[in-house]
């Protein structure tokens, strides 16, 4: 199967660098820097998107969100009008899902598959391959593409059809933005209140309130490393579209529209392109009090 990426950022960087240690594989971004990235890991660049369609079996895409996914294949790059009947395109980005199985039943139309496969575990995850990748495909899909994605990481789930990945990965990261939120809320409680933050990121990765947060943003505010890796408006989006999707399908998330608030507010006081992990600023507000180093 020819493989082709499009998309090549922090995190499509990351997963395209995992294939092409075992696959040929054609790669497209606007940024020509980073192809060539790609390119001087033995990728093969392509001269557009379509281009790249034309050549590939399989078409991975890992966009910031569901708006640039349709672009890319029914607006300017024109991906659809390059796929035959048969090819597949697998979405890496996290997206919406409603937009996905809309894009997907278009693309049916011309016999063409698209399947939904987000990620979760950062460019961090996707480098040391240990990221998890959530496919929402039918089973004689996923059955052809999980040889594939294990060449990225052994962590391949099928979740269902197409759709479910990306319900997966709002199920995921609106857990992940809740834990965050009350994680920095009570860090800037307990060191107002005598401790440090090296005792908490000590106590709190060996104990019950363990998580990402405590395991890869505390080291981080120990350094004072506020280098963006995600950005909060990445953040926000996804806890946007987790909220959105609650709210269509009648499942009440009222925690989660309290954090979806939180981020916005975070945002319209540090930025939308700064760090995640500045969230953290909004609570040492809040508390009058500093967490972070530097």
């Amino acid at each position: 199967m020819r493989l082709g990426y499009i998309g090549l950022g922090n995190m499509g960087g990351a997963l395209a660098r995992r294939l092409v240690r075992e696959h040929p594989l054609r790669v497209f971004d606007l940024r020509p820097e980073a192809t060539a990235r790609l390119t001087q890991a033995g990728a093969v660049p392509a001269q557009s998107a379509e281009a790249l369609a034309r050549e590939s079996d399989l078409v991975m895409t890992c966009l910031p969100t569901s708006k640039e996914v349709r672009e890319v294949l029914f607006g300017e790059g024109r991906v659809a009008e390059a796929l035959e009947a048969g090819k597949i395109v697998a979405d890496m980005t996290t997206g919406d899902p409603g937009e996905t199985r809309e894009m997907a039943a278009r693309l049916r139309e011309r016999g063409v598959t698209m399947v939904d496969a987000p990620v979760s575990g950062g460019p961090h995850g996707a480098n040391a391959g240990t990221i998890a990748i959530m496919v929402g495909a039918p089973s004689e899909i996923y059955a052809r593409l999980e040889p594939i994605f294990r060449t990225i990481s052994p962590n391949v789930f099928h979740t269902g059809d197409v759709g479910t990945g990306h319900v997966m990965k709002l199920v995921n990261n609106v857990i992940s933005a809740g834990v965050r939120a009350v994680t920095f809320e009570a860090l800037a409680m307990g060191i107002k209140n005598g401790l440090s933050l090296e005792a908490c990121t000590r106590v709190l990765q060996k104990g019950s309130a363990r998580s990402a947060t405590t395991e890869l943003a505390l080291p981080r505010l120990m350094t004072g490393d506020f280098g963006v890796t995600f950005t909060l408006a990445l953040m926000l989006k996804d806890v946007r579209l987790a909220t959105k999707l609650g709210n269509d399908s009648a499942a009440p998330m009222p925690l989660a529209g309290l954090v979806r608030e939180l981020f916005q507010t975070a945002i319209n006081k540090r930025g939308p392109d700064k760090d995640v992990l500045e969230f953290v600023k909004l609570f040492e507000e809040n508390a009058g009090v500093r967490v972070a180093a530097g």
